[in-house]
C-alpha cells in the first residue's frame, strides 16, 4: 500500500492506493496516523478511491484512528471508497459511523 499525505487548509488528507488489510499495509496506514497525530493534527480525511478492499484489520485501524482523533479534540473523515469497500463498511454498520462522503469536496466541507 502506497500512502501519500497532503495538506489542505487544517485537514490532512491520507491518499491510499491498494488494500488495506493486515500486515504491511495496515501498518503503514497506522505509523502514518500515529505522525500525524503526534505532529498535532487532529483532523484527517482519508482518501479510498484506490482502495480496493478493506479487512477486518483495516476497519480496525479505522477506528483506532477515530479513537486516537477523537479523544485529540479532532475528527476522521473517510471520501470516495470504491463499491467493495462501500459495501464492507456498510456491512459491518460503519458507513454512517465514520462519515463516508463521495468526494473531496464534499469530505472537506463536513
Amino acid at each position: 500500500m502506497d500512502v501519500t499525505i497532503r495538506k489542505i487548509g487544517n485537514v490532512s488528507i491520507l491518499d491510499l492506493k491498494g488494500p488495506l488489510r493486515i500486515g504491511e499495509a495496515e501498518q503503514k496506514f497506522r505509523e502514518q496516523v500515529k505522525s500525524l497525530i503526534d505532529s498535532g493534527e487532529k483532523i484527517v480525511a482519508v482518501n479510498l478511491a484506490a482502495v480496493p478492499m478493506v479487512d477486518s484489520s483495516g476497519i480496525g485501524a479505522f477506528v483506532r484512528t477515530h479513537k486516537l482523533l477523537k479523544e485529540a479534540g479532532g475528527k476522521l473523515t473517510l471520501y470516495a471508497p470504491t463499491k467493495l469497500v462501500r459495501q464492507t463498511l456498510k456491512m459491518v454498520r460503519l458507513d454512517h459511523f465514520f462519515g463516508l462522503y463521495e468526494d473531496e469536496a464534499s469530505a472537506l466541507t463536513s
